[in-house]
Formats: C-alpha cells, structure tokens, sequence
C-alpha cells in the first residue's frame, strides 16, 4: 500500500489538513449494500485532485471548495457533487445528484486505503470471457451481455444490453463470489452473485443507487450477443430526410439544412449532459470528428435535458463539451427526456427515441441511410472496437458516395 502524508491545502481562505493517498470509499445504502469505490486524493499545482478509479478509467475531479469547515467536490460532468468533512482519518458527509424532477442524496464515508472489497481465500476459478446475462426486473427477464477479466482474484468488466452498458466496473472473485462495483458521479452500482463453475454464476444481486436492486444469472458464452429488436429506431413510411433547427450554446439558430452541412456526411448524435453512456459516446465522437472533419464529415449533437431552464442545461452541456474538446456542433433541442412528446417535438421523422444515447448517420444527399440506438462503450472490449469497425465502414462508405 502507498504510504500516506498530511498535506495542508489552502482553499477560499481556509485551511485544511488533508491526507492524501488512496482512499476507499462507500456510498451508503440502507440495506447495508454499499457502494463502494476508491479514488487517489493528491495535489497538483497547489491545489487538491481527486482521481476515482473505476478499472482502467481515471477521472479528475479539480473542482474542490471549502466553504466554512466542509469540502464540497463538484464532480466533472455531471450534476452531483460530495459535501464532506474530516473528521480524524476519515471522511463523512453525503454524495448529492441533482435529478430531473428531485434530488438524490446517499450518506457518504471514506478511510484512507486502496481496498474496494475486503480481502478472501485464494480462488481456484476464473470467469474471464463472456456471458449470457438473465436480469430478472419484476419477473421479466432482460437478456445482457457480462464481460469480465479476472486475474488471479482481481475482477473488472462490465454489462452490455441493449441500450448501452455499465460502463466500467472493479472488484474482486473471493471464496465462490464475485463483487464488482462502478462510480462516476451519476452511476453508482454494485454486483456480486455466487460462481457455481467456470460456466454457471448464479443467485447474483445488482444494486443501484439508494434503494433499487433486481436479481441476475449468467452463463458462459463467448458468443453472446444482446438482442436489440425491442428498442430499434426507424424511419417512417414516406419520410426520408430529416428536418430540424435549434439553438447552440450561445443561442443562435443552426439548420440541419444550413449550407454547412451540404454535401456531407453528417452524424447526428441524440444525447444529455446527465447520461454517462453519452459522455462515453461524446468522447468517441470528439476525437473521430477532429481527426475526419476534413474529409467531409459533420457531427451535431441534439441535448435533451433535464429541464427546459436555458441556463441551466447549457451550463451542464458546456461542462461535457469542455471536458471532451467538443469542437462540433451542441445544440439544446429545449425538450425534456422525460417529455413523452420528444421524438414528435423534435424528429417526427423517425420512431420514438428510446434509449440515450441514439444516432442517425445522413449521407451528402441529406438522406437518413442507418439508425443506431444504444453505445457499446470501451469497457466492453470487443464489443466496442466491433462498434467502430462498423461505424468507420459506414462513414467510408457514404464518403465515397457521389
């Protein structure tokens, strides 16, 4: 373990002795199922950093301020955020998330460690590979696909369904089970279930949040694949081309039909600030487009937020253009997800949007040619470098199109 100092850290004013290091963390749950995760407390430049681990995945968290006696830590994309104190050699206080409608609020603690789950016997099975994963959500089983690394008793991976996946999930095989838990500032889940054998993981718990938990079993299958029928997106009979005008984060006006995008391929990205599959997708697609813009390829982003408060969603959209150098087009369509009108109110060429997020990809003559729901994201492995194959022979395709 790494060994751990006190460092003094000037904020607002204020001082504060803070142990830097590693700290495992718990957002708590009233059935006694915490979700657990782990992140590095450092300083960089003078001032305090979190990183949270999640697997492979780092995010930073600079945006910390004391206010009187306690700490608030802004997480960095989304609209949540730590109100803590410290207390001897531990953290105590609340993780709170600002919702469509209300305000989600878990008791939060952390002790100085790098421990995600307490330590077990030495295991003697592996489950690394894929599986054919059963949810059982109110006696109706949701099909999904598990995809785990084991190394000796280190577990990461994730679950991939049909409108997206878990993103990226750490624990660890101990005695004959398996614990896996994620954090990221909106999700916040935890997994374990009994492993029988190498081909059967059964009597598996998933919790998310405060309180919602459902059952799930797996079976190992390297094929699995997720069916995706149930939430397909379609065009309309006697549509072809879409139609629409709303306005970017400074507030004015942009066509589908405008001359800038004449004569392109254009990606059209239907997403929110609140969805953590989006901020996968949106860091997939800011990359490609900076790498590809100049061979005749658009991208533009259509927000559906939490709520028609103008201010209020372009300060949330501006964080995840900020954070994922978005260079193409955001514009904030000013319907809600919740609306149950959205698709009618602002693509009623299509089917209704199920599932964040969605794309549809439009060839230079402006016509729709594929419609796309859901993201495999990176945690998935090859399931997300299948999806850029496919993405990528697509786009290629259309370009060479006359």
């Amino acid at each position: 373990m790494k060994a751990f100092f006190l460092g003094v850290l000037l904020l607002a004013g204020y001082t504060v002795v803070a142990q830097q290091g590693w700290w495992s963390a718990k957002l708590h749950r009233a059935d006694g199922n915490n979700i657990t995760f782990t992140f590095n407390w450092k300083t960089e430049k003078g001032k305090p950093v979190w990183y949270i681990q999640n697997g492979t995945e780092k995010i930073k968290v600079d945006n910390i301020l004391q206010v009187g006696d306690s700490l608030i830590i802004q997480m960095p994309v989304f609209e949540s955020q730590f109100r803590i104190k410290k207390n001897s050699h531990q953290l105590s206080g609340v993780w709170v998330s600002r919702g469509s409608i209300k305000t989600k609020v878990m008791r939060f603690s952390a002790t100085p460690g790098n421990k995600r789950f307490s330590p077990g016997l030495a295991v003697d099975k592996n489950i690394s590979g894929n599986w054919a994963v059963s949810f059982a959500n109110n006696k109706i089983n949701e099909l999904s696909v598990g995809v785990f690394t084991q190394v000796n008793n280190k577990l990461t991976g994730t679950f991939l369904n049909a409108s997206g996946d878990y993103r990226y999930l750490e624990g660890i095989v101990k005695n004959d089970s398996l614990f896996l838990s994620g954090f990221d500032g909106s999700y916040s889940f935890l997994f374990t279930a009994k492993i029988i054998d190498n081909k059967t993981i059964k009597g598996g718990t998933y919790f998310s949040g405060a309180t919602y938990k459902e059952g799930w079993s797996a079976i190992k299958d390297d094929n699995a694949k997720v069916p995706v029928e149930s939430v397909a997106m379609f065009i309309k009979p006697g549509e072809e081309s879409l139609d629409f005008s709303f306005k970017n984060l400074e507030g004015k006006q942009v066509s589908i039909n405008s001359e800038r995008f004449k004569n392109k391929v254009v990606v059209i990205q239907l997403m929110g600030s609140w969805c953590p599959n989006c901020m996968d997708e949106t860091a997939f697609l800011s990359e490609y487009y900076n790498a590809n813009k100049q061979r005749g390829v658009e991208v533009i982003a259509l927000a559906y937020e939490y709520t028609t408060d103008w201010e209020r969603s372009v300060k949330s959209l501006r964080k995840f253009q900020q954070r994922f150098n978005v260079q193409y087009t955001i514009l904030n369509t000013e319907v809600t997800v919740t609306d149950s009108l959205r698709t009618e109110k602002t693509l009623p060429q299509v089917t209704s949007i199920k599932f964040f997020p969605s794309s549809i990809i439009i060839d230079k003559r402006g016509k729709i040619r594929k419609l796309d729901t859901g993201f495999s994201g990176p945690a998935t492995g090859q399931y997300y470098i299948a999806y850029k194959k496919k993405f990528n022979d697509m786009v290629d395709k259309l370009l060479k199109e006359k």
